[in-house]
Formats: C-alpha cells, structure tokens, sequence
C-alpha cells in the first residue's frame, strides 16, 4: 500500500510555528525524517490557510523540495495557494497531488482546472451538496460524478485519487459510516474496471479518533486491511508508526489478514484455535463491520 506521510501540518505546534516564522529547519528536519521512513508521498497540510496562503504554500513546497525528492500532497482549502505549490513543484519522482477536490460544485470548478493544467493528479474527496454521504450508494454516486468531471477535463485516471471518508467509530453514525466504507470499496473495484488506473487512499486513522490510546494501534491497523483487501491504494498516516508501515509492506502481515478476510467473508471463527493477538483482530474486525456495537472495552469480552 502507497504511504502518505502526514506529520507535515500546520496544526503540529512545532511545525507551525516555523511556518509562521518562516523557518525552514524544523520543516526540512521533519521532512527529511519523513523521507527516511520510505513514505512514498509527503502531505503538506496548511489547513484553511486563509491569510497569505499562497505565500506560505510556494514557500513550504520549495523548503520541502530543497531537501528531500519524494512526490508531494498539497493540502489545504484555500485554492490559491494550491495553484501557488503547483506552479512551482517539481516533479522529481512523481505528480503533486491536490488535497482535496470535494464532490460539490464550487469545488469541481475551481480546482479541477488547475488538475489539467499543471498536470497533477488529486484527491477525490466524496463530500457532497449534502455533506457527509449517508450510505455506500451515495458515495457510489458522488464518486461517479467527479469521475466523470475528471474525465471532461481531461485527467487520466491514474491521476484521480478516491477518498471515501473514513470516520471515527466512536461517533454515533459509526454502525453505518464505518461499515459503509468497507462496503464502498466494493463497488471502487466495479469502478476501476471500468476507468483502470484510479486510485483510492483515505485518512485511515480517522476511524479510531475518540477512542482511548492504547485502542488506537488496532483499529487503524484492522480497517487498512479491511479496506486494501477491496483495492483501497493509499493511506495518508503517521510516516513513524511502524505498525503500519509493516501491514502497508507488500505482503505484510499475512497471518493476520488470511484471518481478518475469513471474517469478513462471514466465516464463524473459532476463537479458541487461535492466539490472543489473532482473536483480539478478529473481535475488532467485527467491530469494524458494525457486527458487534463499539465499546472502550470490545477486547475484553
């Protein structure tokens, strides 16, 4: 699975405040450390970035690129500064990514042109008129439009990156949202029959935001299986987690995701063939696939 490193953000206090001040150090510093881990992407999130955005944008990505090749995500709102990284991004080892073109009109029409015109590949976030989407049908739907808004503008579907918003499991939508993705993913394999090339990634930690820490790990590490079993491409994750870079690895974990898919395949496991690591994956897959209701305390049952 392609890895995103995603500690680059505005919102790290260390990292914004040399945005602020204009210091490159602790972003190089980062940025090199980020490189090191063998992310494939490095994302550089600015947040709204609404005041000098396209200042602080041209400035983060040419810092960046002084120190480091990987191929960037330029993440932010503010459509201005996007256009501000891209004019100045060089492609060394792969396209600049926008992060992220919604499902919504003001969204398509002010940043998909900038996709064809300087040749940068983008994320297809599926939030539509309506916000969040309610179901896997109504990102099925969202998906297919901005397929095809990518494909009038001339994007080849390489370029297009489906992200179908992961959400936490400890929200009160969880036993829909989180199972939806899942079930989201299935129909992405229709779709990449029909466009070869598209891509998927997401925020994969998302799903564990609001639980305790030490539930953390396996939640995250659970649904980036659950997920790249139906063709999920990326993830946009902690570049150090280590965890996750050996369950993203090709062919990481196999003993693991061989009893995660008989789960999801509807097998009734025998949880008294198998070690505590691998029954601990096998409670939290169900979970995951609303299952069994979400509590803090899902492992000790």
């Amino acid at each position: 699975m392609i890895r995103i490193g995603e500690n680059l953000n505005v919102m790290v206090k260390k990292i914004g405040a040399a945005m602020k001040e204009r210091d490159p150090k602790p972003i190089q510093e980062l940025a090199i450390a980020e490189a090191k881990t063998g992310v494939d992407y490095i994302d550089i999130n600015l947040g709204p970035a609404r005041k000098e955005g396209a200042q602080l944008m041209e400035w983060v990505v040419r810092t960046v690129q002084e120190v480091v090749d990987n191929p960037l995500y330029l993440d932010t709102i503010n459509t201005e500064a996007i256009e501000a990284g891209l004019k100045i991004y060089q492609n060394r080892k792969g396209k600049a990514v926008i992060n992220s073109i919604m499902a919504r009109p003001e969204s398509m029409e002010s940043k998909l042109p900038l996709a064809a015109k300087y040749n940068a590949g983008f994320v297809a976030l599926l939030w539509g008129p309506s916000g969040l989407p309610r179901d896997a049908n109504e990102r099925g739907v969202l998906a297919a439009e901005l397929m095809q808004k990518a494909a009038e503008a001339g994007i080849p579907n390489e370029d297009v990156w489906i992200d179908p918003i992961v959400t936490p499991i400890t929200s009160p939508q969880s036993q829909v949202q989180v199972p939806s993705c899942v079930e989201f993913m299935k129909m992405f394999m229709d779709f990449q029959e029909m466009a070869p090339g598209l891509k998927a990634t997401c925020g994969v930690s998302n799903v564990s935001n609001g639980a305790p820490d030490h539930l953390r790990p396996i939640l995250n590490q659970t649904y980036m299986m659950l997920l790249e079993r139906y063709g999920m491409t990326g993830a946009i994750l902690d570049a150090f987690d280590d965890d996750m870079k050996a369950f993203a690895a090709p062919g990481g974990k196999q003993d693991l995701k061989k009893i995660v898919y008989r789960v999801m395949d509807g097998e009734d496991v025998d949880l008294g063939s198998l070690t505590k690591e691998q029954v601990n994956y096998v409670k939290t897959t169900k979970v995951l696939l609303g299952n069994i209701l979400y509590s803090d305390s899902w492992l000790e049952f």
